[in-house]
């Protein structure tokens, strides 16, 4: 019965992949073109149509959805090339195409992931032709997942997370991830609570390797760029609200009114996670009574307002380089929390808020070791990051801190690269390429 389930399931979705969103795609990656949040020059790689050609020799897969998942893999995408692969990373987000046209390695190329209509997913597998395919954290797309098993290619989930609200969806339709997940040959997961919830959603093979994110070097910072806005900042105190979701600005702007009395011409950095929401925050924030300014607009800080909306894209190293205390965002609203590890290596203290299940194990070793880094509102915002801007000694505890909570976390790379090995042995043939695999045409 649960057969049939999940095959009438898989039927609805290739059909309505095939006859609704076959005939729409050009409309909506239009309209994304227009938001932004497209490439209008590589709209055929949507349809699985490469604009690279492929190289020779054995070529690896890997996907990754957006910019937390790109930086963690970079890593190992350095590490596959090393070893003799080519590798064909795809994203979905244009911001993390970006990076990855930036920071990937010789041997290896950008495409945008085809969107998962068998057509196009199809035709994205007879050009590339991959030994091998790894799917980043939870990347689960089920037209790719099920022509990846009928051209006999192994998938591995890499970095693999599932959090508890997914888990407990597959769940609920447990007929349909017992097809899916049975055709991932290995999952390499970030902690054992991730693991388990792979094997119990029926994954064959699971291992538990860490998180890659924690062996990802941190982001780097433009060396001119760093010296002009420490010389504008002068001696004005500063702190920085990163990777902020909506929500949260509001609660970092009414911290910093809290705290300015305390520490005359303070200025709060706000690094929000999409940078396109630049305008609307100046807007937002503007409207509370502070003086704002972009940095798309005022880049070398000419101003001195209270707020700088940094609205720039891969800028948030130069940011944690320059203050000294840093609230990492998507934590004061029910997001998951983000990557706590990047500003504790370049050496800023840390606040968050009580939303960090998406690094719960690693936010638990922190405030373990730094007790009275969780923030709850505006209030405690204020009264903790004002106490870390006032005392260096204690933010250089703090750091030490954290630095010490994290050790335990690092290896990830090493053992994600030793689980690989035993993927990469020679098949007895090549991966089989069903008959009919040709490029679509929409």
């Amino acid at each position: 019965m649960a057969s049939l389930i999940a095959n009438a399931a898989f039927g609805v979705y290739r059909v309505f992949g095939s006859f609704v969103v076959r005939p729409l795609a050009p409309l909506l990656l239009r309209y994304r073109v227009s938001r932004g949040k497209e490439d209008e020059t590589r709209l055929d790689e949507r349809y699985g149509r490469a604009s690279r050609p492929r190289p020779d020799g054995p070529v690896v897969w890997i996907h990754a959805a957006s910019v937390g998942e790109t930086n963690a893999v970079l890593p190992l995408i350095k590490e596959l090339v090393a070893s003799g692969r080519s590798v064909v990373f795809t994203t979905i987000t244009l911001t993390a195409a970006r990076i990855a046209e930036q920071r990937l390695p010789p041997g290896a190329v950008h495409q945008f992931s085809p969107i998962d209509v068998r057509c196009w997913v199809k035709a994205f597998l007879a050009h590339w032709r991959p030994e091998l395919a790894l799917f980043v954290e939870s990347e689960l797309w089920p037209q790719a997942i099920l022509n990846l098993s009928r051209a006999a290619i192994p998938l591995v989930i890499v970095n693999g997370r599932l959090s508890s609200r997914s888990y407990a969806g597959w769940r609920r339709r447990s007929s349909i991830a017992e097809v899916l997940f049975s055709r991932v040959s290995l999952c390499l997961a970030q902690t054992e609570r991730d693991g388990e919830r792979y094997r119990m959603l029926g994954v064959p093979s699971v291992t538990v390797t860490g998180n890659l994110k924690f062996d990802t070097p941190p982001p780097g910072a433009d060396a001119t760029a760093r010296a002009a806005l420490k010389a504008a900042i002068g001696s004005r105190p500063v702190w920085l609200a990163a990777s902020t979701h909506p929500g949260e600005e509001e609660i970092v702007a009414a911290a910093h009114k809290l705290m300015a009395d305390r520490h005359p011409g303070l200025l709060t950095v706000i690094v929000p996670r999409h940078p396109h929401r630049g305008p609307e925050l100046v807007a937002a924030l503007s409207a509370t009574g502070l003086s704002v300014a972009r940095r798309s607009d005022d880049p070398t800080l000419s101003t001195s307002p209270d707020i700088y909306v940094a609205d720039t894209l891969g800028e948030l190293g130069l940011f944690y380089r320059l203050a000294p205390v840093a609230f990492v965002g998507g934590s004061l609203v029910d997001h998951g929390g983000q990557n706590p590890i990047e500003p504790v290596e370049l050496g800023a203290a840390i606040l968050h808020g009580p939303h960090v299940q998406n690094f719960a194990d690693v936010y638990a070793a922190l405030d373990e070791l730094a007790p009275g880094s969780c923030v709850t509102d505006a209030g405690t915002l204020a009264e903790n990051a004002s106490a870390l801007i006032a005392d260096a000694g204690a933010r250089d505890t703090s750091v030490a801190s954290a630095r010490a909570a994290l050790s335990p976390f690092r290896g990830a790379l090493d053992r994600t690269m030793l689980a690989l090995l035993p993927t990469f042995a020679p098949p007895a043939k090549p991966p089989v390429v069903p008959v009919g695999l040709e490029p679509a045409r929409s």
